[in-house]
């Protein structure tokens, strides 16, 4: 109690202590506080010595800084008037006086604000917690401005230093005659100082101020070693290179993407770990789900459970994983694309366009039925039938990589409806993608914009089909007149070389990749385009193109599979392992009713058979929903619980896929073709 009595009246004496008090009128405040002071056990007199003796010590203390700043005042005059220094040396000085005359004035202001602080504090009222998160609120951000003017002034000292060091060593350098040798690496060293001054960006200082920046407190962290003796001198060299892990308060983790030196070449070692790990044990997993009878895929996602957060928790480069794992995608529906002649798209277009469009609307009706029934909120309701509408494209390209495709005379290939119909879902991926952040304005817009919101989504679908339509009139102008020429060349310089051609058809491939998500499209769509103009070349072409691009695409689609797996947490299904199981169970089998329902109105009756297969190649949900769903929570249109329960119903589907796919091929698929589709 003495301890808060002392603080109380050191709260209510010290603001008006200043240099400007005299005597009189601080006696005056401080019989004033004492008189106040509802405290017990301490004696007046000694409580009154006490506040005399701080106030005293404390105006003392800013009579002596005002002293020191009126002679800094003085050094600077004196500076610019020394006609012995040169320009660039009196600017030096004049900066370090005004770097310790701002030392001076911010520990100023640390004192009061905080002695303003604890006023606050003792006035508030110890219950009311949103007065006190508004006061912890307004204390960190003065933390954090008082970081970052610390931090500009440590630069600052740094700069200093360095000047001074240069400074001593040209001084030592004029009373000594220099040799050719450190001549010429004085001149290297100047020049070595341009470039780095030219090359900084100074995003720091440039970004700071821009509107929509929050300065945050981070951790960095160094890797544990074991032997820290024998890893000092690395560790000194990653402190200076900046490779060190940073954490923020909302536990993301961060690192280095571009250092300030671009001058010193560095690597990210975390990510080549993760990389190497994946690789490795990536090869028992998918040898014992070859020996179970299960598509080598399953065993990449187990490699990703057992490294990823619910199990080892050893990767720790997860977005760059994740994001190398995309490529796996682009050149996997290239390869389907290669497959996939545009004749044969020309024959199953109709049926490729109707029936995921029919299949979508149908599974919107059905989750807004079930969405009212169970009270959820039709934006929501929305959301989740779209995701669940969608199925892997991947995972089917795996399923029909190989297969004959010899059906009878007349008759529509099962397979090229089957990829007809997931590339229009890719399309709706990303139109629904485009049209996300509209649906999120509309949930929470009130009843008198809704025709506003209806409106622009109405006029972002005109723009998606506006921009389809640009797309597939490129390829026709490239088919045309572009891409023969383009691979008789490529074919001409790669004779004996085939990095050439593996390098021009990657690079083809991003071209399309970046036109069509330039104009909003998904990038996927554009993979699978360039894979169909260059089969537009012939039957050599394509399997010229595909010896080189499968090892490519198999060691990719490795590490996208197993990324899936580091979002896959077996512990959460097996609590609810009994529901989850129920409703994989509703939505592999509505889908496949789905998909039969429409199939059989849209298909010709000579092809009736091939709904089965079509179906079951349907029944699945899309690795896309971890993308949607991940999006969706982030903008609050779904919760995290609803946001497990995708995942997982997401994850079970795509391990029963494979089991539907035989039973479907085995039931309709004639026995030689069956062996190589299954």
């Amino acid at each position: 109690m003495k301890a808060t009595g002392f603080i109380s009246l050191w709260t209510l004496v010290s603001l008006p202590c200043g240099p400007l008090a005299n005597p009189a009128e601080r006696e005056d405040v401080v019989k004033h506080a004492i008189k106040l002071h509802r405290g017990k056990g301490a004696v007046i007199t000694q409580r009154k010595q006490w506040v005399l003796e701080s106030c005293r010590k404390l105006s003392g203390l800013l009579r002596q800084k005002n002293v020191v700043l009126n002679k800094l005042k003085n050094a600077i005059r004196a500076v610019e008037k020394d006609a012995g220094l040169s320009d660039e040396e009196k600017l030096f000085q004049v900066h370090t006086f005004e770097i310790f005359q701002k030392e001076l004035n911010e520990s100023e202001n640390s004192v009061f604000q905080a002695i303003h602080g604890l006023q606050r504090a003792l006035q508030g009222d110890y219950k009311d917690v949103v007065n006190m998160k508004e006061s912890s609120r307004q204390r960190l951000e003065a933390l954090r401005e008082a970081a970052i003017k610390e931090e500009m002034e440590y630069v600052e000292l740094l700069a200093a230093e360095k000047h001074q060091v240069e400074a001593l060593k040209n001084m030592q350098h004029q009373n000594k005659s220099l040799s050719m040798l450190d001549e010429i690496l004085e001149d290297v060293r100047k020049a070595a100082d341009r470039l780095e001054e030219e090359i900084e960006e100074h995003a720091f200082d440039d970004n700071k101020s821009v509107r929509g920046v929050n300065f945050e407190a981070v951790l960095r962290v160094e890797e544990d070693e074991a032997n820290s003796k024998r890893n000092a001198s690395k560790r000194e060299v990653e402190d200076d290179l900046g490779l060190s892990m940073l954490i923020d308060s909302q536990n993301n983790q961060y690192i280095l993407t571009k250092p300030r030196d671009s001058t010193i070449p560095r690597a990210d070692h975390h990510f080549i770990k993760d990389i190497v790990t994946i690789g490795m044990l990536s090869l028992p997993c998918g040898w014992l789900c070859t020996t179970i009878g299960l598509p080598t895929m399953f065993g990449y996602i187990i490699c990703g459970v057992l490294l990823g957060p619910s199990g080892l928790n050893s990767i720790k480069s997860i977005v760059q994983v994740e994001t190398l794992g995309e490529f796996g995608v682009f050149f996997t529906l290239f390869l389907v694309g290669l497959e996939f002649s545009p004749e044969r798209l020309r024959k199953v277009w109709k049926i490729s366009l109707q029936g995921p469009c029919y299949m979508t609307v149908l599974m919107i009706a059905f989750g807004l039925l079930w969405g009212h029934l169970l009270q959820i909120r039709p934006t929501q309701s929305v959301f989740i039938s779209t995701c669940l509408s969608l199925s892997s494209t991947p995972l089917v390209s795996r399923f029909l990589a190989g297969s004959v495709r010899g059906d009878k005379e007349g008759d529509i290939d099962y397979s090229s409806v089957l990829l007809g119909m997931l590339v229009m879902q890719d399309v709706q991926l990303g139109l629904f993608i485009a049209v996300m952040p509209t649906l999120i304005q509309a949930g929470v817009s009130t009843h008198s914009s809704i025709f506003k919101e209806i409106l622009r989504i109405l006029i972002l679908i005109g723009q998606i089909l506006f921009s389809l339509a640009a797309v597939f009139l490129l390829c026709l102008v490239i088919k045309t007149y572009l891409i023969g020429p383009y691979y008789r060349k490529l074919h001409t310089e790669s004779k004996g070389n085939k990095e050439i051609l593996i390098l021009g058809i990657t690079a083809f491939t991003f071209l399309m990749l970046t036109i069509t998500e330039l104009l909003d499209v998904s990038m996927e769509l554009g993979c699978f385009l360039a894979g169909a103009l260059i089969s537009s070349q012939g039957h050599m072409v394509t399997e010229e193109i595909m010896c080189c691009i499968e090892p490519i695409r198999d060691f990719l689609a490795i590490i996208f599979f197993a990324s899936i797996g580091l979002h896959v947490f077996p512990t959460f299904v097996i609590y609810e392992l009994t529901v989850l199981l129920f409703l994989t169970l509703s939505v592999v089998i509505m889908k496949f009713v789905l998909a039969v329902l429409v199939l059989s109105l849209i298909l010709p009756k000579t092809s009736q058979y091939i709904k089965w297969i079509v179906s079951a190649g349907l029944a699945q949900v899309s690795e896309f929903s971890f993308v949607l769903g991940s999006r969706a929570r982030r903008a609050g249109i779904i919760s995290r619980e609803v946001y497990l329960l995708i995942l997982s119903v997401t994850t079970l589907s795509l391990l029963l896929a494979p089991a539907l796919w035989r039973a479907a091929i085995m039931k309709c698929v004639p026995r030689p073709e069956r062996r190589s589709s299954t």
